[in-house]
């Protein structure tokens, strides 16, 4: 991933996953839609997690999981059919008790253009009863572990 480093990148050491705009991705103004992004922030979510050790089996077998409270979605450039965008996340916070929030950025290949930035927040559920419940000490170790500061 040498390549990616001289991105300007608004944390360091992202986790990055490379997306391909695809024809169904489009809207009616020929532009990536919302929908799609909002897709890619859960699925690079996952790729991250996945990365650090902790995959959806680990979650049904600890019964925990962490459901998203909030998103926070800033779209700043149009992002077009066959463009490629390189999709970074981060984890900013960790509390080792209920809340994780993740960041995003999202930049195009070509040009360097950030086109979108993004922040979720989660809290810790039981996957059994959908009631918020503490972290298990597995996830307080990988998401912690993970955790970077933000400035």
């Amino acid at each position: 991933m040498n390549e990616h480093l001289q991105l300007n990148w608004q944390f360091p050491d992202p986790h990055i996953i490379e997306w391909r705009i695809a024809k169904q991705e489009i809207d009616h103004y020929n532009h990536v839609n919302n929908v799609a992004y909002v897709s890619m922030l859960e699925k690079l979510a996952w790729s991250h997690s996945n990365a650090l050790g902790l995959t959806i089996d680990d979650y049904r077998a600890l019964d925990r999981g962490m459901a998203i409270s909030r998103h926070e979605i800033d779209y700043l450039a149009a992002a077009l059919l066959d463009d490629v965008l390189l999709c970074a996340t981060w984890i900013v916070q960790c509390d080792s008790r209920l809340k994780l929030s993740r960041r995003f950025q999202f930049i195009r290949q070509h040009d360097g253009a950030t086109v979108l930035k993004a922040r979720t927040d989660f809290v810790c559920i039981a996957l059994s009863s959908g009631r918020p419940k503490r972290m298990p000490e597995r996830f307080c170790d990988v998401y912690g572990s993970a955790c970077i500061k933000e400035p």
